[in-house]
């Protein structure tokens, strides 16, 4: 009898029998299990969908339409923003400064549904500079520093520059001399809780509690600060995947910006207080047995962006008993991979074997591998439902 994994594994050669490999595939009953579990554990608060974790406009319409706790986007490029709305997507949230001035011109011919993020005075002053010059009046969301500064440490990501109340009022000085521009939105990214998997590291664990606590009152303090400053914020947004069963308690917070949840990458495994189902992987053949118990697999380099270490790696999936050469990894145009030795040495159900079997991967991070594919494979429970496209595959790159 097979396990679950075996089956899996065998629905998974089932439905994607006929279909070219490499390929990208999405698990429909996963995909739409971890969907459910963002539902589930949202609160009161309504949820915005991280476009850079999905890369697929299909997809993106397919978590906004299932419910209307999910709402509005958040962007990652200008050009993604200005291509969405066109498409017919509406409240669009920059979560990036941007400095690409061709497409701020073109924005401020028509600034409705987006609002741009800022930090710093010189974010204010270009965008004050192009709306004046335009006769209009764009939208801004300020993006508030969560990180926990320690002696010698800076847990969590060197994003904003606005960590204090102090700095906040020096910023918001200069934003009372941008006739031009209108704040309606704040943001505080807990990365260090959102992005950073705690099951494995007690000391992560303590840092992170520490940290809740302390980015808690500063939220507060500062978005208090900013309405005591006259500002009628639209939305305070916070929040990611790994910080939702927290953030999710905020009083503050309006919304919680999500993406990561719906593919499930394999990083989001080392979380103890939640367990999402892999729904996005890709496919590599089989195409070389250079040695017993060594198989080579075409393509299979897609590693994720960020620190060069063992995590950034894509990792076998399916079949059970396949990992990675520690000296060669993934690779551009080939990939090994060690058949695991199994008590008495017999090989499980389904493993791969030989020259033209399939290997199932995950990626690191959500959204990343479809830079690498046109088209994502739709299944669910051994039957293939066609196929969307990627941003790659209708032309377009948001770098």
């Amino acid at each position: 009898m097979l396990n679950s994994l075996q089956q899996t594994h065998e629905n998974y050669i089932k439905a994607l029998q006929t279909i070219s490999s490499p390929c990208l595939f999405l698990d429909l009953d996963a995909f739409e299990a971890n969907r459910d579990w963002v539902l589930k554990n949202a609160g009161d608060k309504t949820i915005r969908v991280a476009t850079k974790s999905l890369r697929s406009v299909k997809i993106i319409r397919t978590i906004l339409e299932s419910s209307p706790v999910f709402r509005g986007l958040m962007t990652y490029t200008l050009p993604e923003a200005l291509h969405l709305r066109s498409l017919g997507f509406r409240d669009l949230l920059m979560g990036y400064p941007t400095w690409d001035e061709v497409s701020l011109k073109c924005l401020a011919r028509d600034p409705s549904e987006i609002t741009l993020m800022v930090d710093l005075p010189e974010h204010l002053k270009l965008l004050e500079k192009i709306a004046a010059q335009a006769g209009t009046r764009l939208h801004v969301c300020v993006d508030l520093d969560l990180s926990m500064e320690l002696p010698g440490l800076r847990f969590g990501v060197y994003r904003s520059a606005l960590n204090t109340c102090e700095k906040l009022r020096e910023f918001l000085s200069v934003l009372r001399l941008c006739s031009h521009l209108e704040l309606v939105g704040a943001m505080g990214y807990e990365a260090q809780i959102a992005g950073v998997g705690d099951r494995s590291s007690p000391l992560v664990r303590f840092l992170q509690k520490v940290s809740v606590s302390q980015l808690r009152k500063r939220r507060k303090r500062m978005v208090e600060l900013l309405r005591n400053e006259g500002h009628t914020l639209r939305f305070v947004n916070g929040g990611g995947t790994g910080s939702l069963q927290l953030t999710s308690q905020e009083e503050i917070v309006t919304e919680i910006t999500v993406g990561s949840a719906f593919y499930a990458p394999w990083l989001f495994d080392h979380y103890r207080s939640f367990s999402l189902k892999p729904a996005m992987g890709f496919t590599l053949p089989v195409v070389r047995a250079p040695l017993k118990g060594v198989l080579t697999a075409q393509g299979g380099g897609y590693v994720a962006s960020g620190s060069r270490d063992p995590s950034k790696l894509p990792k076998p999936y399916l079949p059970e008993g396949i990992e990675l050469l520690t000296h060669e990894g993934a690779g551009e145009v080939q990939t090994p991979f060690r058949q695991r030795r199994f008590p008495g040495g017999k090989i499980p159900p389904g493993a791969a074997s030989k020259v033209g079997d399939l290997i199932f991967m995950r990626h690191a991070k959500a959204g990343e591998p479809c830079e690498r594919f046109n088209e994502i494979h739709l299944i669910r429970k051994g039957v293939y439902e066609g196929k969307v496209a990627t941003y790659r595959g209708e032309g377009k790159a948001f770098t």
